[in-house]
C-alpha cells in the first residue's frame, strides 16, 4: 500500500491531492504555479507534501499530472514554428477556416489570425479522390522544393494536411517519407494521423495546433518523468486528458494534443463524482480559478463530450469534456474605461504578480481583491500559506477604480463582485438556452479556489436551489485526475446511408475500429480485453450540412437493425432542435469508438452524521449589498458531518474560502460536502 497523487497545474496555483491507499484518506496542497519553468511547481509541491505530511516520493504507488504547457503555447503564440503542407490549390484552408465571425452579435469582431500564416502554407502536387483512391501520386520534386522553402522560412516542424486523407493517408506518409529522408530530424506530422475527420479545415487546423505543441509537451514530459525519477517516485506519470481520461507519459510525449484541455476535464470528472456522493442527479459545475470560470451540465454525474473547443482562439476537433469557459477568474481583473464604464476581465493578473492581496507586487483591482475589501478574505492565509492576505494592499487597488467611478471604495468592491456574477450570468444563461433547460432544474457545485466565493451568488440569481462545496474544493481538479479511467477515442469515416446493404461495411468498420481500440489499451494497461467500449455516429439527414453525434449499441450495428438506428437519429434530433422527420433517409458520415480501462478509485466512507449547530469561532463584518451584515466565521476542519448553521456566514480551509450570503443554510453530510440551500 501507498499513496495515489493527483496534480493539476492552473494559473495561479498548482494543485496536489494524495490519497492514502490504506486509511483511505485525503490530503491536499497548493503551491503558486511557476509559468517562467514549467514543472517546477509538481517538484515544489513533492518536497512539501514529504515535509508536511511525512509521505516521502518513493511511497508514490500512483501519479496523475494535468498541465497548461500546451495550451498556454498557443494562447501565447509560442509554440513551434510551423509550416503547412497543402494539396495545390488549397493554400487558404486556412485563412477560409468557415467564414464565420467570432461573435454574431458583435458586427466588429474579427476572426484571430490564421495559426500558421499564409506565407508558410506550401502547396505540393498530390491528389487524392474522396473514395480514397489515388488521382495523382505525390510528385517528390514539388515536395522537396516546398521542404527547402520551409527551411528557409525557419520552420522548426511541418504539418501535412492533404485532400481526402481521412479517406486515405497514404498520400500523406508518403510525403512524410520523402521529408524524413533529406531530413530526418525535421518532425512531420500527418493530419490524418492527428485526427482523421472529414473535412479540411476542421483537420488542419486540429493538426496544426498539435503540430505547434507537441515538441514542446514531449520535452516538458520528458523531463517531468526524469525529475520524478531523480525524486525516487516509482510510478509512472499518467497524464490526464481532454476526454476525461488518462494517458500513459509515452502516449502523452505523442499524443500532445488530447492534453490541452485536461484540467477543465479533470474538474468536470471530480464533480461528477462529487454530485453521486452528494446524491444530486443534475449539476452544474463551476469551477472558478485564478482565470477563468469553467462550467459544465452534469447529469447523473456524467459530463456531455463534444468536439470543436476553443484552445486560446483556435479549435480543435477532437472529443472533449464539454466545458464553457468564461473570462472571470479570481484573479479578473478590474478596469474602467474612458466612457466611465466598468469592465471585468477577461485579462488575468495570474499567479505573477496576481492580485494586489497576495502581496506579490500586483497593483491593478481583481475579483479576489474585492472579495478582500468586502470583508470575505483576510480572516486566514490562502493557499496553504503560500499567501497573506494584504488588506491594505487591495484598498489601494480598489481605490483607484473607486475614484474611476466617483464611488466609495467598499461600493466599488461590490460593484466588481456584481458585474463578475452578471457576466458568468450571462454566459451561464446562454448555456442554458442552447441546451433547452431552465437552471432551477439544476444543483451548482462551486469548487477551485475562487468558485465557493462566488457560487451562492450565482446560484441565487440563475434560481437554484442548492449549492455543493466539496471537501477540498480548491484542488478538486486534483481529485479528478485520480478518479480518471484510461480512455481513448477512434473514428472512422464512413459515408453511408442507414439501409440494409450498407450494415455489412459498416459492421466491418465496427470491427476494426474496436480491434484498434483493444490494441491499444493492451498496450498501455496490459489486457484490451477488459475494456468498456461505448459506440457513437456521426449522423444527418440526407442533403444537411452538419452531424449529430448520435449513441448506438454495437449490437445494432452487428444485427443490421436499421430502424433501431435510425430512430435513435430521429430521437436525437427531436431532443436537439424540437422536431424530426421519421420519414426521411438518414446518413452516417462517421463511426465513433470510446473505450475506458478501469484504473484504481481512491474510497471515501461516509461518516455518520449527527446534527449540531457548530460554534463560530468569531464573527466579520461582510459588504453585501449595500449593507454591512455580521458573518458567522467558521473553519471548515470544524464543521463535522450533520453541522447545521445559517448565513451570512464565511468558512475558510487552506484551499478556498467559502460565502454563504444571507437567506442561505448549510448542512454537512455524510462525505463532508457542504450542501448550501436558499431558505
Amino acid at each position: 500500500m501507498g499513496y495515489r497523487v493527483g496534480v493539476d497545474i492552473g494559473g495561479t496555483f498548482t494543485d496536489f491531492c494524495v490519497v492514502d491507499e490504506e486509511k483511505r484518506s485525503l490530503e491536499t496542497l497548493k503551491v503558486l504555479s511557476r509559468p517562467d519553468a514549467p514543472g517546477a511547481e509538481v517538484l515544489q509541491g513533492l518536497d512539501e507534501i514529504a515535509r508536511r505530511f511525512a509521505i516521502p516520493p518513493t511511497s508514490v504507488t500512483y501519479f496523475t499530472h494535468g498541465s497548461t504547457v500546451g495550451v498556454n503555447a498557443i494562447i501565447q503564440k509560442r509554440g513551434a514554428r510551423l509550416c503547412l503542407l497543402v494539396t495545390e490549390g488549397f493554400r487558404d484552408v486556412l485563412e477560409l477556416a468557415r467564414l464565420k465571425i467570432p461573435d454574431p452579435y458583435d458586427l466588429f469582431s474579427r476572426r484571430p489570425p490564421p495559426l500558421v500564416p499564409r506565407d508558410r502554407v506550401l502547396e505540393i502536387r498530390a491528389r487524392m479522390n474522396p473514395d480514397g483512391s489515388t488521382a495523382l501520386a505525390p510528385d517528390e520534386a514539388s515536395v522537396l522544393a516546398a521542404l527547402a522553402q520551409a527551411e528557409a522560412l525557419g520552420a522548426e516542424a511541418i504539418v501535412v494536411a492533404l485532400l481526402h486523407a481521412y479517406a486515405n493517408p497514404e498520400h500523406e506518409r508518403a510525403v512524410r517519407r520523402i521529408i524524413a529522408a533529406a531530413r530526418p530530424a525535421l518532425p512531420v506530422f500527418c493530419s490524418a494521423e492527428v485526427w482523421p475527420i472529414v473535412r479540411e479545415y476542421e483537420r488542419s487546423i486540429t493538426a496544426c495546433i498539435h503540430g505547434s505543441v507537441q515538441p514542446m509537451i514531449a520535452h516538458y514530459i520528458t523531463r517531468l518523468e526524469a525529475a520524478l525519477a531523480q525524486r525516487g517516485v516509482p510510478a509512472a506519470p499518467m497524464i490526464t486528458k481532454s476526454n476525461g481520461g488518462v494517458m500513459t507519459a509515452a502516449a502523452g510525449k505523442v499524443r500532445s494534443i488530447e492534453m490541452l484541455l485536461s484540467g477543465t476535464a479533470a474538474g468536470a470528472i471530480g464533480a461528477g463524482f462529487v454530485a453521486r456522493q452528494a446524491g444530486f442527479a443534475r449539476v452544474m459545475s463551476l469551477d472558478i480559478g485564478g482565470t477563468s470560470a469553467d462550467v459544465a451540465l452534469l447529469r447523473d454525474g456524467l459530463p456531455d463530450f463534444r468536439s470543436g473547443e476553443l484552445v486560446g482562439e483556435y479549435p480543435i476537433y477532437l472529443p472533449t469534456v464539454s466545458v464553457s469557459s468564461i473570462g472571470a477568474g479570481g484573479g479578473s481583473i478590474a478596469t474602467v474605461d474612458a466612457l466611465g464604464v466598468l469592465r471585468v476581465g477577461p485579462q488575468s493578473a495570474g499567479s505573477v504578480p496576481g492580485p494586489a492581496c497576495y502581496g506579490r507586487g500586483g497593483t491593478q483591482a481583481t475579483i479576489t481583491d474585492a472579495f478582500a475589501v468586502a470583508g470575505v478574505l483576510g480572516a486566514g492565509e490562502l493557499g496553504y500559506g503560500a499567501v497573506t492576505v494584504d488588506l491594505a494592499a487591495a484598498a489601494a487597488a480598489i481605490d483607484r477604480v473607486a475614484a474611476a467611478l466617483g464611488r466609495e471604495r467598499v461600493a466599488a468592491a461590490e460593484a466588481v463582485i456584481a458585474l463578475a456574477v452578471a457576466n458568468m450570468y450571462r454566459e451561464v444563461s446562454r448555456l442554458y438556452s442552447q441546451v433547452g433547460e431552465e437552471p432551477s432544474g439544476y444543483a451548482l457545485l462551486a469548487f477551485g479556489g475562487a468558485g465557493p466565493m462566488l457560487g451562492c451568488l450565482l446560484a441565487e440569481e440563475l434560481g437554484m436551489a442548492a449549492v455543493i462545496v466539496p471537501q477540498a474544493p480548491g484542488v478538486l481538479a486534483a481529485l479528478g485526475g485520480l478518479l480518471a479511467d484510461l480512455r481513448s477515442d477512434f473514428v472512422r469515416v464512413a459515408f453511408l446511408d442507414v439501409a440494409e446493404a450498407a450494415m455489412p461495411a459498416l459492421a466491418a468498420a465496427l470491427a476494426e475500429l474496436a480491434a484498434e481500440a483493444r490494441a491499444w489499451l493492451a498496450a498501455n494497461q496490459g489486457d484490451g480485453e477488459a475494456g468498456r467500449i461505448s459506440v457513437t455516429a456521426d449522423m444527418r439527414y440526407r442533403g444537411q450540412s452538419y452531424e449529430l453525434e448520435v449513441p448506438l449499441e454495437a449490437a445494432w450495428i452487428t444485427g443490421a437493425q436499421t430502424q433501431r438506428i435510425a430512430q435513435a437519429f430521429h430521437a436525437r434530433h427531436q431532443e436537439v432542435y424540437g422536431h424530426a422527420d421519421k420519414e426521411a433517409p438518414v446518413h452516417l458520415v462517421a463511426l465513433r469508438v470510446v473505450i475506458a480501462g478501469a484504473t484504481p478509485k481512491p474510497e471515501f466512507p461516509p461518516v455518520e452524521a449527527a446534527a449540531h449547530a457548530p460554534v463560530p469561532r468569531g464573527r466579520v463584518p461582510v459588504a453585501h449589498r449595500g449593507a454591512v451584515v455580521e458573518a458567522a466565521l467558521f473553519d471548515r476542519a470544524a464543521l463535522a458531518p450533520g453541522s447545521r448553521f445559517a448565513g451570512p456566514a464565511v468558512v475558510v480551509q487552506d484551499d478556498a474560502t467559502c460565502w454563504v450570503p444571507p437567506g442561505f443554510g448549510g448542512e454537512v453530510d455524510a462525505f463532508g460536502n457542504m450542501i448550501l440551500r436558499r431558505g
